[in-house]
């Protein structure tokens, strides 16, 4: 398994769970001498980018793209898949397709969590299901035209109401006819939502194309109460070779929280 550490470059999502919330040198630079093999990034938006630019950073930096979130969509354009307005639906799949393309030209999967929506209002939950659906069939297509999957977040109850658990996430990818969609297990999510996070895991199997290394608090791996040493034990069970991301709160500050991550993945034996 591989390391990475999220960047944000979206100032709105200042108080998001991204480690480093600086320019991407300047965090690009401190991911390397930490040990980190990538960079997750979470941007404004693809037209915003300079893929020059982004590419002399990460080799400059012996780096990689682990992944691209969208997640800005919505934060900043209340963009979502499930909005009852096929125009703002119409311009989500626009936004999302932008990064999925941008990502991709690095071999990086783009990320869909908030992005998905959720039922409210006139929305119903079959409904806001059937969008995310067209929307994924017509996505995952466009990943694999760049050799990368896309990536569906199953979020917690207080987040979405759409899809929390992975059994439901998989269920609902099982019923697409693109096959090139994949999940993000997000171990603070599945802390709230899985019985078991070892056994969601296993029965997710290859399903699962990217991790979020999350503790329970959202903290870096090692400040919360979740039990580490079977969740990796299933991950390897799986034959995960992915990335663990550290999507979390830059606390006590982004440095530590990230140095306890690397920390944190060498002492459980994640490195290969």
């Amino acid at each position: 398994m591989r390391s990475a550490v999220t960047v944000s470059l979206v100032p709105e999502a200042k108080a998001g769970p991204f480690v480093f919330h600086t320019d991407l040198e300047t965090a690009c630079a401190r991911a390397q001498a930490l040990g980190f093999d990538a960079v997750e990034v979470f941007p404004p938006g693809a037209d915003v980018l300079d893929a020059r630019e982004l590419r002399q950073l990460l080799n400059r930096h012996h780096l990689h793209l682990a992944a691209m979130g969208t997640g800005a969509g919505w934060l900043t354009r209340k963009l979502s898949l499930a909005s009852p307005d096929p125009a703002n639906r119409h311009q989500a799949r626009q936004f999302i397709a932008a990064i999925v393309d941008f990502a991709g030209s690095f071999g990086a999967p783009a990320i869909i969590g908030s992005m998905q929506g959720r039922a409210e209002g006139e929305v119903t939950k079959e409904q806001a299901l059937h969008w995310l659906a067209e929307a994924l069939e017509q996505l995952g297509p466009r990943a694999h035209t760049h050799g990368v999957p896309l990536l569906l977040e199953p979020l917690n109850r207080y987040e979405s109401n759409l899809l929390n658990t992975m059994a439901q996430t998989v269920d609902f990818l099982t019923r697409l006819l693109t096959q090139n969609v994949r999940i993000l297990g997000d171990l603070f999510h599945m802390n709230i939502e899985e019985a078991s996070i070892p056994d969601a895991i296993a029965a997710a199997g290859t399903w699962i194309g990217h991790v979020h290394f999350a503790d329970s608090n959202r903290r870096a791996i090692g400040m919360g109460h979740t039990t580490v040493e079977p969740v990796v034990a299933a991950l390897r069970g799986i034959g995960y070779q992915g990335y663990l991301s550290a999507e979390i709160f830059p606390q006590p500050s982004a440095d530590e929280a990230a140095a306890q991550t690397i920390t944190s993945f060498r002492r459980f034996g994640c490195a290969e």
